[in-house]
């Protein structure tokens, strides 16, 4: 069977960014597939007519049974979403490999694995889009967040190869990078922080990012709506030719202005000022 509707599938659909845009994309006429580990936070979405799907990126078994799934229930799959991710932070020396490793696992080599199990029912349709959801942090980077940057970075990479290699097929790839958004990240990522280095020769740093997240003035309290990358993502998705990058969310724009045209060491100073 195949679906009259456009179909788009959505990681990280349980909250945040992710389920902005599976609202916004089904709202729109898409028949939405809502990707999350946990069936509790999706069902909330059920009532806005997205279909929950069950998805671990971490297992190879959950990603080829939520692709087939698609293709056999709607037969196609216009829109990839890779939105699911999360922040490892603490200081390099402090955080395990394995953390380090898992980190790259959720954020680049699940999302990379889920991208080959969709394309050849893109390929076959003549075409769809591939939204990549990054961060000002793939190109910006500052203290304790050195993996988490570390991915971002590599899913820029990532993303500017495929779009070249997919282009001949009609496939888009489309990197967005939001700034500061009003969503858990922002806790997960402190609370890692605290777990990794809050005790030891790296607690004043530690102290120091709480004081950037959460102060009055910090960024998790100027920090932009989901909807606002909610609905680029719904604009990229339409578009006959998207830009390859949207970068939108408080400071995003200004955060990659300044990457651009300060030195390394001035740009340090900045961001060491910015995370407190």
């Amino acid at each position: 069977m195949t679906s009259t509707q456009p179909v788009a599938l959505v990681t990280g659909a349980s909250s945040g960014i992710g389920a902005a845009t599976a609202r916004r994309l089904a709202a729109a006429g898409y028949l939405v597939y809502g990707a999350a580990r946990r069936a509790d936070r999706l069902e909330e979405l059920r009532g806005d007519g997205v279909l929950p799907l069950v998805v671990d990126l971490l297992e190879e078994a959950s990603l080829t049974t939520a692709v087939e799934h698609i293709r056999a229930e709607a037969g196609r799959l216009d829109v990839l979403v890779n939105n699911a991710g999360y922040g490892e932070f603490g200081a390099v020396e402090d955080v395990p490999i394995a953390q380090a490793r898992r980190q790259f696992e959720v954020n680049l080599f699940g999302l990379a694995r889920l991208v080959q199990l969709s394309l050849p029912l893109m390929r076959a349709q003549g075409g769809g889009t591939i939204i990549n959801v990054s961060s000002v942090a793939g190109r910006v980077a500052g203290p304790l967040g050195a993996w988490y940057h570390a991915s971002k970075f590599a899913l820029e990479g990532f993303s500017d190869s495929l779009r070249q290699e997919l282009a001949p097929f009609g496939v888009r790839v489309v990197v967005v990078q939001p700034g500061a958004i009003r969503t858990e990240w922002g806790a997960h990522a402190l609370d890692s922080a605290r777990d990794a280095s809050g005790a030891g020769r790296y607690s004043r740093r530690v102290d120091g990012l709480a004081r950037g997240i959460l102060n009055p003035h910090g960024t998790q309290r100027r920090a932009s709506s989901p909807e606002v990358i909610a609905a680029v993502i719904e604009r990229a998705a339409k578009a006959r030719r998207p830009r390859t990058r949207y970068a939108l969310g408080h400071m995003a724009r200004v955060g990659l202005t300044a990457r651009r045209l300060l030195s390394d060491r001035l740009m340090d100073q900045a961001t060491s000022r910015l995370m407190g």
